[in-house]
């Protein structure tokens, strides 16, 4: 398996001024990349490719070695290639005919991360294996740095990635040939349904909190979002309103990230099976204020929806849940969603009326009664085993 393990830096001030200075230059190389591509194709027609482009890096590490010639040549390569990746999802959105979206430069605050792509070419993990207790990771032009390793690296180091949260600096390792860790069988299994007022509820009757952190961290954002409002732009005092935000923004997600990790580790210890919706989230929370032509309905409860599925951070949970059932060895069963709240579990009708309210099932035809989450997870769990069992015949 492929995983990633993230470390926070702990670099000193002349590593942290010389990371900034990493992230700058290549911004600049990755600017002027599509500015070339740009101009190339509005002035002669003529499409530049990566190959072309990286042809160009020999030269412009020449002609500035104190600025472009300092970091390591696979890196700004790594750059290259990620702008040649946002042309070819844009050719691939034109082609497909949703919203081509063309890239676009990357201001000073929209350039965060920098990609090593091999272990040991102008990187290297655990660069000081001798020192009995830090762990150092080596980049070129930046030197030593130590990192917080708070777990041990599985697997073999294949790329390296540098990234600034905030004032954090953090590596990312990705790492080929992780052993996966399999948990004891335990034999049972679960359909589990996402909700608002609960972030899950099983198809045993249990529920798993919503913490709604972005509800409990709303008011220090708003006084922190107005103070931003009035600060004049490009100040020192703007600046530091800016970081304020970002870093409230920064907690909620950091502990939507770990109170998903605790849910879905909690299920897939206790389950060998579970059966979930395979939900379209970006469908889900999009905007019903419609047009000018044509307004939307409900728009403010609908607004307010969105912002409760995204607080829960369904499409976190269901994608962590998705990499620990793998590692553990069990099974995850991506369901249809549709009518699994409507449906009576135990006779099968379905009916619009069926969910008398957000917590309330009573069936019309058999006047079966139960909570509606519980029925949902119910439904999602038979529907799961079938297409199991489909899969298994197949």
């Amino acid at each position: 398996m492929r995983r990633s393990f993230k470390f926070l830096l702990r670099p000193t001030s002349r590593q942290a001024a010389a990371l900034t200075a990493c992230l700058d230059d290549h911004r600049a190389l990755y600017n002027a990349a599509l500015e070339h591509r740009r101009t190339a194709y509005a002035k002669a027609g003529v499409s530049i490719r990566y190959g072309e482009q990286s042809a160009d890096l020999k030269h412009i590490r020449a002609d500035d070695t104190g600025g472009q010639g300092r970091w390591s040549f696979s890196s700004q390569q790594a750059t290259l290639r990620r702008l040649d990746k946002a042309f070819a999802a844009f050719f691939a959105r034109v082609k497909a005919g949703r919203t081509p979206g063309f890239p676009r430069f990357k201001g000073k605050g929209c350039f965060d991360t920098v990609t090593w792509p091999k272990d040991g070419d102008g990187c290297r993990w655990d660069s000081q294996p001798e020192h009995p207790t830090a762990t150092y990771v080596r980049l070129q032009g930046v030197g030593h740095i130590r990192a917080h390793r708070h777990r041990p690296v599985r697997g073999t180091v294949k790329t390296i990635s540098v990234k600034r949260e905030g004032s954090r600096w953090y590596v990312v390792l990705s790492c080929d040939d992780v052993p996966a860790e399999p948990l004891p069988a335990t034999g049972a299994v679960v359909g589990i349904d996402l909700g608002v007022a609960w972030l899950v509820t099983t198809s045993d009757g249990e529920h798993l909190d919503n913490p709604r952190h972005l509800a409990a961290s709303a008011e220090r954002l708003a006084v922190a979002q107005r103070n931003l409002a009035r600060r004049k732009r490009g100040s020192t005092r703007r600046r530091k309103a800016v970081a304020r935000v970002a870093a409230l923004h920064g907690k909620v997600r950091r502990q939507r990230l770990d109170g998903a990790h605790k849910a879905a580790l909690a299920l897939v210890r206790d389950y060998d099976v579970i059966a979930c919706e395979d939900l379209r989230i970006a469908n889900m929370t999009r905007s019903a204020s419609g047009t000018v032509e044509v307004p939307g309905r409900n728009v403010a409860q609908k607004s307010g929806l969105n912002r409760s599925i995204l607080d829960a951070g369904w499409g976190v949970f269901l994608t962590i849940l998705s990499h620990k059932a793998e590692s553990a060895g069990r099974e995850l069963i991506a369901v249809n969603p549709a009518n699994t709240s409507r449906t009576c579990a135990r006779c099968g009708h379905v009916a619009k009326e069926n969910r008398l309210a957000q917590a309330t099932f009573v069936c019309q035809r058999c006047a079966h009664a139960a909570h509606a989450d519980v029925n949902a997870a119910i439904n999602i769990l038979r529907a799961g085993l079938a297409l199991r069992d489909v899969a298994q015949a197949a």
